[in-house]
């Protein structure tokens, strides 16, 4: 066999032996992405320290990177599957490498978001091309096995990226945190040329770009206002983009009905194995990524761990993961997908809802539960939710079918950690001003009630004021703490209700295995025509 890999996909004859070391290099692709956004919940401090970082730059420095990288996906992804998959999937960590190049190396805020920006621009393109190319290369038989691979790899990243984060902080300023996603992504490079077979759709129309335009417009706009109006107001900008997003979706929907090609063929939402999974992703990222987000400034902030300490604990996270993808793939084809799905739904749903016993005494043991029941709900709803939703799209829209899934999973994570972070920073907030107002000037209380961080940089200056001193600062700690730990309960409360209303949709709208094995023969991914060639790969 030559060293390059050049037959594609979809001209061979028989399964490529290569496939699960191809498998490695799509996960490592997609675990680069991930840990992305992971690792830079523990540079955060460090971060707002050496930049001055005002909470709205914080914000954006984090979502700078969500919001192109939710909006692109689906666009991106038809891109690829016109020109090249592969080529797509090497151009993307380019473009991702470009990024954290800049952001490791500037020390501006507005430079450090456009790095984010550009890296998720690269991510937009490396996520669906990683699922794309996955299915492309493993014959229907193994593919719910790669699927629950690539699955596991985004639970790992959760932890991973922390942990990995942690432990260049150690030794290494904050920019670090960026430059180590070039390696990664140069290994990416290599493992793509040597071990993934190119692929592109065969007999795919033209590109439909005005309803992609349309996409970008409505799921940017709508990332916008999520993470700007609960965080800083609904202010002009807010509404207008929250307005430009309403109306771009129903320009969306309008545009794919008539147009004989489609971006996406929402006709597919009838479809209930097909919206009852994008619905679970989206719910179920909704509340994880929410409570991990508010969980991991606890263990930083409260607890008082560092960067590295904070990743190592959470590796039972990515555990648990593990054991849930294990389990799926065992479960899943026995019982069906509605069970498993919902299942994993119910535990996750009850991870949040033990959330809510945090209080200002809690430790680390407290949070051993709820983590452990999160990453075994990763690992057991997200692979058969994937695998539904690529099973529901041809050959010829494998990357569409991608960025569809991964759209679904960015928007819910962006939901949850702009919702539920808003609701934490109110309910912080309010609880910190009965506890303490009136005992600070004004400035110093503005600053207290921003963020916990800020509360405890007060508390310092108030340790060093003559006019305060250490046991005044030390119970405007005690009054931090307690505002944090009660802000986290009342939020893992709203977390779990709507969490709980999602999965109760959920098993809902999807179908029982036997009706949706009655209906699986007439949908499009399930006609031989469309998939004789994947098939036989």
């Amino acid at each position: 066999m030559p060293l390059f890999v050049n037959t594609p996909a979809e001209k061979m004859t028989e399964p490529y032996p290569r496939r699960w070391w191809a498998l490695l290099v799509l996960c490592l692709s997609l675990l680069i992405v991930v840990m992305a956004n992971t690792s830079l919940i523990v540079a955060a401090p460090d971060m707002t320290r050496d930049l001055g970082l005002s909470s709205s730059d914080l914000q954006w420095v984090i979502d700078g990177y969500t919001v192109p990288y939710a909006a692109l996906m689906l666009v991106l992804g038809s891109i690829g599957d016109k020109y090249s998959r592969r080529g797509a999937l090497i151009l993307g960590l380019l473009i991702f490498a470009g990024g954290s190049v800049m952001g490791g190396l500037v020390d501006e805020t507005g430079l450090v978001i456009v790095s984010r920006a550009i890296m998720g621009v690269g991510a937009a393109v490396v996520m669906p091309a990683t699922l794309s190319l996955l299915v492309a290369i493993f014959p229907r038989a193994e593919r719910a096995k790669a699927i629950t691979a690539w699955s596991a790899t985004s639970g790992l990243a959760i932890a991973a990226g922390p942990l990995a984060a942690g432990w260049l902080l150690e030794s290494h300023a904050w920019g670090s945190t960026f430059l180590m996603n070039v390696p990664l992504a140069a290994l990416g490079v290599v493992g793509v040329l040597l071990l993934v077979p190119p692929s592109k759709a065969e007999k795919m129309g033209r590109i439909d770009y005005v309803g992609g335009l349309l996409s970008i417009v409505s799921v940017g706009s709508l990332v916008y206002a999520t993470i700007e109006g609960p965080h800083f107001g609904w202010g002009v900008g807010p509404i207008t983009a929250a307005v430009v997003a309403g109306v771009g979706l129903l320009a969306f929907v309008a545009w794919e009905l008539r147009h004989p090609h489609p971006m996406l063929d929402v006709r597919k939402f009838a479809e209930r194995p097909f919206s009852g999974s994008m619905l679970a992703v989206l719910f179920f990222f909704f509340g994880t990524f929410g409570s991990i987000y508010y969980s991991t400034q606890f263990l930083q902030f409260v607890l008082d761990y560092n960067a590295l300490e904070t990743g190592v604990r959470l590796l039972p996270l990515a555990g648990a993961v593990f054991v849930g993808a294990a389990v799926t793939g065992r479960l899943a084809p026995k019982l069906g997908v509605k069970l498993v799905v919902g299942t994993g739904m119910v535990i996750g749903t009850a991870g949040v809802f033990l959330l809510t016993r945090i209080e200002s005494g809690s430790t680390y043991t407290d949070f051993v539960a709820p983590l452990l029941m999160l990453g075994f709900a990763i690992g057991l709803s997200l692979a058969p939710a994937t695998d539904t939703i690529m099973g529901s799209f041809p050959e010829s829209e494998l990357g569409v079918g991608g960025g569809a899934n991964d759209t679904a999973l960015e928007l819910g994570a962006s939901l949850g950690i702009a919702i539920l972070g808003s609701l934490l920073a109110t309910s912080y907030k309010d609880r910190l001003t009965g506890l303490v107002g009136g005992h600070l000037p004004a400035e110093a209380m503005d600053t207290a009630k921003d963020s916990v961080g800020g509360g405890l940089a007060v508390a310092e200056q108030v340790a060093k004021n003559p006019d305060g001193g250490p046991q005044q600062a030390q119970t405007l700690i005690d009054a931090v703490h307690e505002s944090f730990a009660h802000a986290i309960a009342h939020t893992s409360l709203i977390g779990a209700v709507i969490m709980a209303a999602g999965t109760l949709i959920v098993i809902a709208v999807l179908p029982g295995r036997g009706r949706s094995a009655k209906q699986g023969p007439q949908e499009p991914a399930e006609a031989p025509e469309e998939n004789a060639t994947v098939d036989a790969v």
